[in-house]
């Protein structure tokens, strides 16, 4: 957050790629576009943008607005709700005038490391003080943008793989559609290389595909990514000394691999009828299937994939426990776990968001912990490994 001076500086100045300004408390079509404009930061200022809500778009005058809690947390989920991708860094806080006039709701957006950001589907970009659709030649300047110094492992190039390596029908029809307006596609001229590489999956300055671009389109994502697949082993009992019932292995392309664990989750619980009245049963199924779909799904997001391991399902006769290569990464800990997130894998994680396999961000652990109390289970339990990050659900008994 910068000081509260230059706010009220860049707040009495003209509209700039820097400043937005508006009257509107309720516009979130209006403050998504600017959201995504600063995050694109076209002139490659490295800057953060500045939305003011309570403010006059012309004079900069404030309208009297007083901020609530309630629009803060509006404006703050704008950037896990998963429409503009991959998921923005902002900031949302009230700046207090000292003249009495009222409150200006401040929205802090940081320019992205990977660009181009989209808003449901198109890339927005400030031209000055004017917002656009950014254009074939623009979307290039913001894809070359990126340097591997900068991006996380999803983003950087895949050394040694070739388009030749995709499977690009994966690409054109099952993703494309889902991921870029369709009056984008339907003017779209620009070659395959450059479609891929800005949504992120192709290097064009290293003429290879990304990390992400091999294991979501990947003819063999293993022969470049060796770890990257799953596995589970049944026991029969409360270790792995004890004896193997079932195993698996789910790998190949990511969204082959994620429809895959999507059905296995549905399949494996044991559901049962429960007694809640003299009148009434409730089903209790031994592990509720949305509770393994979200850590499962997590798991996948945000395992690092630059380690030599694997993620391991492990199903004891009592418990199940997912272990993924990597610790909590960038701002998040154990000790604000699950309310703060980072992303080490924000191209993975925005292309779960467009195949529907995530709803929102940041809300997975949440949701498996509502269905095991739903469901009458003990809590999920984690484990915060220097080298791992591992999650226990027990059996609900």
């Amino acid at each position: 957050m910068i000081e509260e001076q230059e706010l009220l500086t860049l707040l009495a100045d003209m509209e700039s790629f820097r400043v937005e300004r508006t009257i509107s408390t309720t516009d979130t079509t209006k403050f998504c576009e600017a959201i995504c404009a600063f995050s694109n930061d076209m002139p490659g200022a490295r800057l953060p943008g500045f939305l003011f809500i309570g403010a006059d778009d012309k004079t900069g005058a404030p309208s009297g607005l007083t901020v609530s809690d309630k629009l803060l947390q509006t404006l703050a989920g704008l950037g896990t709700d998963g429409n503009i991708l991959p998921a923005p860094a902002l900031s949302a806080y009230k700046l207090t005038l000292s003249s009495g006039t009222g409150d200006i709701a401040v929205v802090e957006v940081q320019p992205s490391d990977i660009p181009p950001v989209r808003y449901k589907g198109q890339v927005r970009i400030r031209r000055g003080p004017r917002k656009g659709i950014a254009n074939e030649s623009e979307e290039r300047i913001l894809a070359e943008r990126r340097t591997a110094g900068h991006v996380t492992f999803d983003a950087q190039a895949c050394a040694g793989s070739t388009l030749a390596d995709l499977v690009l029908d994966l690409f054109t029809t099952g993703y494309r559609p889902l991921a870029v307006d369709a009056e984008v596609i339907s003017e779209n001229a620009r070659a395959v290389e450059i479609q891929l590489a800005t949504l992120r999956f192709f290097d064009l300055a290293k003429n290879c595909p990304t990390h992400a671009g091999v294991l979501l389109f990947g003819k063999n994502p293993l022969y470049h990514e060796p770890n990257a697949y799953l596995t589970y082993v049944r026991y029969d009992g409360a270790d792995q000394g004890a004896d193997v019932l079932a195993d698996r292995q789910f790998s190949g392309d990511l969204l082959t691999m994620l429809r895959d664990l999507d059905g296995f989750t549905k399949s494996l619980p044991v559901a049962r009828p429960v007694e809640e009245s003299a009148l009434r049963e409730k089903l209790v199924c031994d592990y509720p299937p949305v509770a393994l779909r979200e850590l499962l799904m997590n798991a996948v997001m945000h395992r690092a994939y630059d380690q030599p391991s694997f993620i391991r399902i492990l199903h004891f006769h009592d418990r199940i426990e997912i272990l993924s290569p990597g610790p909590l990464y960038g701002l998040a800990n154990a000790s604000n776990f699950p309310r703060q997130t980072s992303y080490r894998n924000p191209v993975i994680a925005e292309a779960m968001k467009v195949l529907g396999f995530v709803n929102r961000f940041g809300r997975g652990v949440e949701r498996a912990q509502a269905a095991l109390k739903d469901n009458g289970s003990p809590p999920a339990e984690f484990e915060f490994g220097d080298t791992f990050f591992g999650v226990t659900v027990r059996a609900c008994r």
